[in-house]
């Protein structure tokens, strides 16, 4: 078989990603069509901006879960070399190729002659597994921390903001590798980290319950029982780590079971955003008790708890909503900074950080295995940080 062209591969390209295109389709369809009933979401598609940032971040999402849960898009194994195919350039036919064999490295082969375009896609499914639940698990951390803190005040905020601000000291990059060093990983501090911040989730969702079905204990004890056991049953499988002091649930009672390094990022993620999301809150909550909306709420006799979350966490969305897709920005260079440096995840991962150090040892002479990941990271944060603008403009409008 020949080589193909340009139009070629970019034609081949589009025709993998179909379910992506469909997905993207219906999204922005319903969307459009309902967008008056969907409150900021809807108002996102009112800004030019917003709808391309919101595009660019769907298509990664969408990619990420087609072939993480359904091996769909991707042409090769990410991980498995074919002879022959070392640096290969972009649409050389696979040599020895079988039938039911994708018959072109559709980007071209990297140094260990793997499928560029294959480890692209599959390193996807990294950075969307980790880098949006991991700023979830900060900001939830942080709001529960944080809320408190402002409301408050006095040697609570003080404690709180103290150990915020220690953490803050260190840079992120040296805090980062500090963490998920393999001394550092066999001590079992991470796993510890782990048992703590992955519990006040759950802290936050029971006192959300209860703060706001007080006066209804039937259905409070109700909600409260099924949140323990769910997620309580959720936390300890994720936090249940075999070869670390934290191995304590039977293997038949283990839901699933992370990689030690995916677990080590994922908390180091979380350890180091959770403090920057704590001052944020913090100083949304010191501003939004002064208004007269709380003053009422707090005439008309209702509880601490009841204000922070049901008075001042909805009227502080607006910011925390863009900062969390800033974040999600910020965490993925992070994890593509931890990946280039072989740090945390495993040295044959897809990740586009660990893409990117491999494929720069040659970039001069064969500059595809590293630009293509490379321009993947670019566009998912440029996408994010539209998506924020976006949503910054329409809820300044509110």
């Amino acid at each position: 078989m020949e080589p193909l062209s340009w139009g070629e591969i970019l034609l081949r390209l589009a025709y993998q990603f179909m379910p992506v295109w469909i997905a993207l389709a219906l999204t922005f369809g319903l969307s459009i069509a309902y967008k008056r009933r969907l409150g900021l979401y809807g108002k996102l598609f009112d800004n030019m901006i917003g709808m391309v940032g919101f595009a660019i971040v769907m298509f990664w999402v969408y990619t990420a879960l087609f072939v993480g849960l359904f091996d769909w898009i991707i042409t090769h194994d990410p991980l498995s070399a074919v002879s022959g195919m070392k640096n290969k350039v972009p649409g050389t036919p696979l040599r020895g190729a079988e039938d039911g064999d994708y018959p072109y490295y559709l980007l071209g082969g990297d140094t260990l002659a793997r499928d560029v375009f294959s480890r692209m896609v599959q390193g996807s499914w990294v950075v969307i597994r980790i880098a949006p639940l991991a700023t979830l698990f900060a900001f939830m951390a942080g709001i529960t921390l944080g809320l408190p803190a402002g409301y408050f005040g006095g040697r609570l905020d003080t404690v709180l903001s103290f150990l915020a601000n220690l953490i803050l000291a260190f840079p992120v990059i040296l805090l980062f590798y500090l963490l998920v060093t393999p001394e550092m990983v066999e001590s079992g501090i991470p796993s510890y980290m782990a048992v703590v911040l992955f519990v006040l989730p759950i802290l936050f969702m029971i006192v959300l319950i209860n703060s706001r079905f007080h006066t209804q204990p039937t259905r409070r004890n109700v909600l409260v029982a099924l949140v323990v056991v769910v997620f309580g049953w959720l936390y300890l499988s994720l936090i249940n780590d075999p070869g670390t002091p934290v191995n304590f649930l039977p293997v038949d009672l283990d839901l699933f079971d992370i990689p030690g390094g995916i677990l080590v990022v994922f908390v180091s993620v979380v350890f180091v955003n959770a403090p920057t999301v704590f001052r944020i809150v913090r100083g949304l909550a010191l501003d939004i008790q002064t208004r007269d909306y709380v003053a009422a709420a707090q005439t008309r006799g209702e509880g601490p708890w009841y204000i922070m979350l049901w008075e001042i966490l909805p009227n502080a969305r607006g910011p925390l909503i863009v900062d969390f897709c800033l974040r999600i920005g910020y965490t993925t260079i992070l994890l593509g900074t931890l990946g280039f440096f072989g740090l945390g995840l495993p040295s044959d991962s897809p990740d586009w950080g660990t893409t990117i150090n491999q494929g720069r040892k040659l970039l001069s002479i064969y500059p595809h295995p590293a630009i293509v990941p490379a321009f993947s990271l670019l566009s998912l944060v440029l996408g994010l940080n539209l998506l924020a603008d976006g949503l910054r403009e329409e809820s300044l409008k509110d």
